[in-house]
Formats: C-alpha cells, structure tokens, sequence
C-alpha cells in the first residue's frame, strides 16, 4: 500500500496518508511524546444532506430533517453490547458529533490502542435498527431539541441563520424537529448509512503514540472492501437576498444576546484556506480583540468580554459573524457597520493587516500543540479538498490586496441580519 507523506518543513510536522484496500481514505500522525492516542472517524454526511440519490436510482430519496443526528445516536447501539460499553472495558473515552456537514465518531485512549481503535472501526461499520429501537430514539432525541430550544446560545445563532437563508437547509436545527425526526423509521436509516457511510465518502485519522503499521493492521482486520457510491444530491437554489435583516425572540436572559451576520455569495460549494483566511484578518481588523472598535465598545459597556467573531461556514454556507451580549446590540451592528464602510472608503493600512495576519498565523502554529484537536482538522481539511497545513500556508502567503478583495465582495450592508434574545 502506497504511504504519502503530507509535511511542513516549517513546523517539522507530519503525518501520513494510505487509500486502503476497503476503499477508505486513512491519516496516521504519530508523536512519540504524547501519552496516548486519539482517533476520528468520519463520513461527509450532516444536516444538510437531506435529499439524495445513489447513482443507479431512478428517483431523489428525500429525508427528514434530523435523520443524520439521528443516525449518529443509533450507531452506538448493537444487539448485544453497545459501543460505550465496549470502550469501558478498554479504558478509552468515547464520543460523537454530527454538524451540517459531517458526521464524526471519536475515542482518546492512554492504553490498549489496537483494541480500541478496532471497536471504532467495527461498530460504525455495523449498523442495528429496528423499528422498537427508532421508536425509544425518538423520545430521547425529542428531549434533546427541547433542551436546545430552551438555550439562548442556540437559539440566537439559529435565528440568524434562518434570517440569512431562505431555503439552505443549514437554517434547520441539526437535530431536526420533533415532528421531522417522528418521520424516521428504520427503512429511511438503512437508506442513508448505504448511502453516505460508504467507506469512499469517509475518512480515519489517529493521531498519538502510534505507528502507522498498527492502524494499517486493525484496519486490515475489520474493514471489508467496498464499491465506491457515486452520491447525487439537491442542493435548493438560494436567492441573494435576505430571508429577513432583523428577528427577535424573548427568553429568560439577564442581558440581552445577538449574532450579527453577514450573507455571502457562495462561488463555490467550500470555501478555500485562503478566502477562511481573509475573511479571518478581516473580521478581526474591523472588531477584534486588538482593533480600536473593540476597544471603544468594551471601555463604552456597549459589549462585555463574551464578545467575539466567527466565520462560520462549511459546505454550501459561509456567515461572517459576531455574537456577544449588549443592552444595544442595533447600536453595535451600527459601529461595525460604520467601521466596515471606513475600510471600504480608506482601505486597509499595510501596518493593520500585517499586525492581524501574524496574530492569526500565530494561532494557527500554536493549534499544533493541542494534540486532540489534530485528527479532527486533518478528517475537515480532507473533506474540504486541503490538508492540515492549508490554512497555515495560508496565512503566510495572503497578501492586503487579497483582503481587500474579500471586502469589496462581501461584508455588504444590505446583505447584514441581527438576531437578538431579550
């Protein structure tokens, strides 16, 4: 089996990429330093992949929303022993997220790496539904989304995205509803794992006190080859224009919470390292932590340290955006709103953006020394069509004119939403 080496000689980093005989896309990182091991295994399957077909189908299967999510909790399960209990006996804590995009399933072990990383592989691999079990899900799952609904953190930031969008489904919780997952029975579960758990559109990265031989032996051992499906799906046509600029809703919140937003036109279905990274320098030069804005905001009280940025994008979505509590959050959409048509008028100082690039190249660097988060941006940056170093080499590379070009053709004050909990 062929390994590539993905490095960066800057960082003397590495790590190593094999195409597996079962058709899946393996990374292994090995540190002899660190303890143990943490492992991710993931497919390119989220909330917004609700209509579908496999090549060959005559027809789009449409699903409900949450059936991804859904998916996610009834994998853990078996007919014997479910996987939770399966890792207990081998000391590693175990764990899954499913987002828009993507659908990931997580251990981190000190010891007994083979056996682990071997009940990862097989129970993803393994799927158990019946119809008494979907059943039992969708009482439990029905509790969670009340729970997030019940969260002003949540919800403010849901808000925004249903103001921004009009029909991508990102505006859709990730768990659905509790009409929509009351839908799902086990026949539509088999159809999306057939579909999108398919070892082609999936990936593994372990990164640790591991050897590639050993991840490459385990896999060996419990994946079975599998024909490569080609994946059809509908993305809904999404107008340029705003769904709504502004959305209130009341809960119980002792200073009020807002998201402010930004629409994008989407030229592609991701965004690239390089547009992340402009987009980045910008949200940080026009109200960062050392921006002028920020500075006269906090000193003002018009914000509080919970304040922050986020460029919150991924497959066939990107929302420039900050979120914090204010007793005016109207007022500090205005100031942003004045700052970004400073910068659009002067353009950028050469002295602002080299000050925010190196900061945020800064972080990019010292995100390598958190070990756990590593196979999680390798599993993200493969399914993006990068690597783990895209982004530093990014940063690096960048240059004003590019950031200003991402000004002029975003951060539009006609294309701005605010979400606010009172």
């Amino acid at each position: 089996m062929e390994k590539k080496i993905i490095k960066n000689d800057l960082l003397a980093e590495e790590y190593y990429e094999f195409d597996h005989s079962s058709g899946l896309k393996i990374f292994v990182m090995p540190k002899k330093d660190y303890e143990g091991a943490f492992a991710m295994f993931g497919t390119k399957y989220g909330s917004v992949d609700t209509c579908f077909k496999r090549k060959g189908d005559s027809d789009f299967t449409k699903v409900p929303e949450g059936i991804a999510h859904f998916l996610e909790h009834k994998l853990f399960e078996s007919e014997d022993l479910d996987a939770f209990a399966r890792f207990e006996k081998t000391g590693a804590s175990a764990n899954a997220f499913t987002s828009f995009d993507r659908t990931c399933y997580i251990f981190q072990c000190s010891d007994n790496f083979d056996q682990s990383l071997e009940i990862l592989l097989d129970f993803v691999k393994a799927p158990y539904f019946t119809q008494e079990t979907v059943d039992k899900e969708q009482g439990i799952i029905g509790q969670e989304i009340k729970m997030y609904q019940d969260s002003p953190d949540w919800q403010v930031i849901f808000n925004l995205l249903r103001c921004i969008y009009q029909n991508n489904p990102v505006r859709i919780d990730i768990a659905g509803t509790v009409e929509s997952i009351a839908e799902i029975n086990a026949e539509l579960l088999y159809s999306c794992y057939n579909t999108f758990y398919n070892n082609s559109n999936m990936a593994l990265a372990v990164v640790g006190n591991v050897t590639a031989e050993q991840v490459i032996a385990v896999a060996d051992k419990v994946l079975k080859k599998e024909e490569k499906v080609e994946i059809e799906q509908i993305v809904p046509e999404e107008p340029e224009n705003l769904f709504s600029s502004y959305y209130e809703e009341k809960m119980e919140v002792d200073i009020p919470k807002f998201a402010i937003g930004f629409k994008e036109k989407m030229l592609g279905n991701v965004r690239t390292p390089k547009e992340i990274a402009c987009t980045n320098i910008l949200l940080d030069l026009v109200a960062g932590k050392v921006s002028p804005l920020y500075e006269e905001m906090l000193s003002g009280g018009l914000i509080n340290k919970y304040f922050g940025y986020e460029y919150f994008e991924g497959r066939g979505f990107s929302v420039p955006m900050y979120s914090g509590e204010s007793s005016e959050p109207e007022k500090v959409k205005e100031k942003i709103l004045e700052r970004i048509a400073l910068l659009k008028e002067n353009g950028i100082s050469e002295t602002d953006f080299e000050v925010s690039r190196k900061r945020l190249y800064g972080l990019q660097i010292r995100a390598f020394n958190d070990v756990d988060d590593l196979a999680g941006n390798i599993v993200e940056s493969y399914f993006r069509n990068s690597n783990l170093f895209s982004s530093i080499e990014a940063y690096r590379e960048i240059s004003k004119d590019d950031v200003e070009k991402i000004l002029r053709q975003n951060f539009s004050e006609e294309l701005v939403a605010l979400s606010v909990i009172k």
